[in-house]
């Protein structure tokens, strides 16, 4: 069994990646850590880990955790996965895991250096959901894939949440500009070549908070909007000569709508539908980063992957700054 720690008991890991870790089938949960001990031990005993850690700096020392999961805020993701891949733990690390992408080849000398996996935590990479729509476009499914349309927004003016501050790396495309993006590139295996976009910050946090991106994928084009100050939404779809797909509930599955994947002719007259019940993409995740650690055949997100994800994500706040296409690069 491969054993987990946490650093902190932010509230996405407690919510959703604990419990994915014990209900893995090859994972257990080993240990929690945060800078107040007593709410390492709570989380710890809430959740039936044997460790409780009053420090980061405890649990990567500690020879009873082989690798740790990373729900820092943004801006700390690169300190302590460098840190926890330096003590010899791998890395499974929240996204987005750096704020820049030249920021990403420390995390791959890293890596390489020190022999652990390091991997940014985008689940829907997991989910059959996103495997299927990847295998549909490869088929043919849809004829020649013309145009992708997304969005993804919520509603967040808490001035003490994280996503609201600038200094934590708070902001709409960093917390969700990179879906739409990621699994564009997932399902289709291509790169966009240059972007324009449009991108508003909040005048009170100084984050971005509205995003309507254009990306040139040299072939067809993604067009999407992220919004943090927007009535909830989530969306994707794909569009070809021949028909289209629609992804329900495409990045929270369950919350937004189903997990499921509906595939039109291109008279709209015809649909063929997946419905994928309770899938836990987490689990999948955990379960497959565990494999790979321990060195086992599983595919995991790459940090070669998170490099050119991130460098759209740059690219789109040039574009915002200078009102131009502006190359990936």
């Amino acid at each position: 069994m491969f054993r987990w720690g946490v650093l902190s008991t932010a509230k996405i890991g407690v919510t959703a990646v604990i419990p994915a870790i014990c209900d893995a089938e090859n994972s257990i949960l080993s240990g929690i850590a945060s800078r107040d001990l007593l709410k390492a031990r709570a989380v710890a005993g809430r959740f039936g880990a044997p460790h409780a850690f009053g420090s980061y700096e405890a649990m990567l020392a500690s020879a009873d955790i082989d690798g740790v999961y990373i729900p820092l805020p943004t801006s700390q993701h690169v300190e302590w996965s460098l840190k926890a891949a330096e003590a010899g733990k791998h890395v499974l690390c929240e996204k987005p895991i750096s704020l820049h992408a030249g920021e990403i080849a420390a995390l791959q000398r890293a890596r390489d250096t020190h022999g652990v996996l390091i991997a940014e935590a985008f689940m829907v990479t997991y989910h059959p959901q996103w495997l299927k729509v990847r295998d549909l476009i490869a088929g043919g499914a849809i004829g020649r894939l013309r145009h992708v349309q997304g969005a993804f927004t919520y509603f967040n003016r808490d001035a003490g949440n994280m996503r609201n501050q600038l200094s934590l790396g708070g902001g709409a495309l960093p917390d969700i500009g990179v879906y739409p993006t990621v699994v564009t590139r997932f399902v289709t295996g291509k790169e966009p070549v240059r972007v324009s976009a449009n991108v508003e910050r909040d005048a009170d946090f100084g984050t971005d908070c509205y995003a309507s991106v254009r990306a040139d994928f040299n072939g067809f084009e993604l067009s999407f909007y992220v919004a943090t100050q927007l009535a909830a939404r989530q969306s994707m779809v794909f569009h070809g000569d021949e028909g289209f797909i629609e992804v329900h509930g495409p990045f929270n599955t369950g919350k937004y709508d189903h997990a499921r994947v509906t595939l039109h002719d291109k008279t709209h007259t015809g649909a063929t539908e997946w419905s994928f019940g309770d899938v836990n993409h987490y689990r999948l995740q955990i379960e497959a980063f565990a494999r790979a650690a321990k060195g086992e055949d599983a595919a995991v997100f790459s940090l070669e992957s998170s490099v050119l994800n991130q460098k759209l994500i740059d690219a789109v706040y040039r574009a915002g700054d200078t009102g131009n296409w502006e190359a990936v690069s």
